[in-house]
């Protein structure tokens, strides 16, 4: 072989070399961004799951429609990689394991619901794998380790009772019943509650619990008329929020303030029990009034899907994308880099300003809402109330 033909093929695989990493950034940049979770489509969770499901799906067209999720120096489209968790949390654990080593997706969305979010949790730390949680709520999850896993709520049960007695308060409530299902949630927050309510005085008359197949509680509900309090306070769920709306209602319970802890935020419900709603109180820390995004997200939410929005979950899965989405646009798909975006960001959110402290969202303030001629209005705290509280004169 001559010297100048030498040459010339070297020169040539030269520049082939030379190609390659540019051909790969090409090819990398071009391949869909892959988000993996895992969501419960059967099992008892599988009636709420879908305000989550929508949430990420609406999330994931407009990012979608506007090029990709923005990472430095490209834009990537994103698909997910989804299974069924069966409302399982030992399932979804699994599940995120091998999201991670089989699937080896490049960023994780959140599972549906406080067990199963603390299911994943120590996956998440085996791995350095950094997720936003949504829809979960509990003083526990403060005791996760820090550094990869963050939740958007602002409706930590120990919260959720210090800003209801100071909204009783605020309301001249003197005496309450009590009446609690006993699932988790609904029982930790009664349980920073009653020492909550003696604090301040507040009088509690009934204090009973309820299981969560409940399919009668006409008797529970009838001390309840006879205790006659200023409040009733249904730590209830969406499968017996309706029951105790439509069982008040028949025995005339005229409590002026009445709180329904999950379910009235939920599209079904006033639509369910038209006017008997009205006055209901209920969690929740959200409202289309909070900003011009908040508006927006509402505006496609409703014409996506018909309905509107779960004002709890829907939002929290939502924001938890926002999130990701501002973190990733910094740091990449880096998991170290990632995990310190998130961790040291600030991030601009349908629920206004969000900022972390160890695992918790410490910018959010804990709210209510009341369903006012079938509106949503936060009506706690004052500072971002759409509306005053007005009590509940009948039904």
């Amino acid at each position: 072989m001559t010297t100048r033909r030498r040459f010339i093929q070297g020169a040539a695989a030269s520049g082939l070399a030379a190609a390659l990493p540019a051909r790969l950034a090409r090819a990398q940049a071009q391949r869909p961004l892959r988000i993996g979770f895992s969501i419960a489509k059967t099992g008892i969770f599988a009636a709420a799951a879908p305000s989550q499901l929508n949430a990420y799906d609406l999330w994931r067209s407009e990012v979608n429609a506007r090029g990709g999720l923005a990472l430095p120096g490209a834009r990537r489209t994103v698909e997910f990689v989804q299974y069924d968790d069966q409302s399982n949390p030992s399932q979804a654990a699994r599940i995120y394991e091998k999201l991670i080593t089989d699937d080896k997706v490049d960023l994780l969305l959140a599972p549906w619901g406080t067990p199963t979010h603390i299911a994943v949790a120590p996956v998440l730390e085996r791995f350095r794998f950094p997720m936003i949680g949504n829809t979960a709520a509990s003083a526990k999850l403060r005791e996760l380790k820090p550094g990869n896993i963050w939740f958007v709520t602002a409706a930590f049960p120990d919260r959720v009772a210090a800003e209801l007695t100071k909204m009783l308060q605020a309301n001249g409530v003197k005496s309450v019943a009590l009446v609690t299902n006993v699932l988790p949630f609904g029982k930790e927050i009664k349980g920073f509650l009653e020492p909550a309510l003696k604090a301040a005085g507040i009088e509690v008359r009934v204090n009973e619990e309820y299981p969560p197949d409940i399919k009668d509680m006409t008797a529970l509900l009838t001390k309840v008329k006879q205790a006659a309090p200023d409040a009733v306070l249904a730590l209830s769920y969406p499968s017996d929020s309706p029951l105790y709306v439509r069982q008040a209602k028949e025995l005339g319970i005229a409590a002026p303030f009445q709180f329904v802890m999950v379910g009235p935020g939920i599209d079904f419900f006033p639509k369910l029990l038209g006017a008997a709603a009205n006055g209901i109180v209920t969690v929740g820390h959200w409202t289309p009034a909070r900003n011009a995004r908040a508006k927006a997200f509402y505006d496609a939410y409703v014409a996506r899907f018909k309905e509107r929005p779960d004002y709890l979950d829907s939002i929290e899965s939502y924001v938890s994308c926002e999130v990701l989405e501002q973190a990733v646009a910094k740091a990449g798909t880096d998991r170290a880099r990632l995990r310190e975006a998130i961790a040291q960001g600030e991030f601009e959110t349908i629920n206004g300003k969000i900022r972390f402290k160890g695992v918790e969202n410490v910018v959010t303030p804990t709210g209510f809402l009341q369903l006012q001629d079938g509106v949503l209005q936060q009506v706690w705290p004052s500072a971002l109330a759409t509306a005053q509280f007005r009590p509940k004169t009948g039904w």
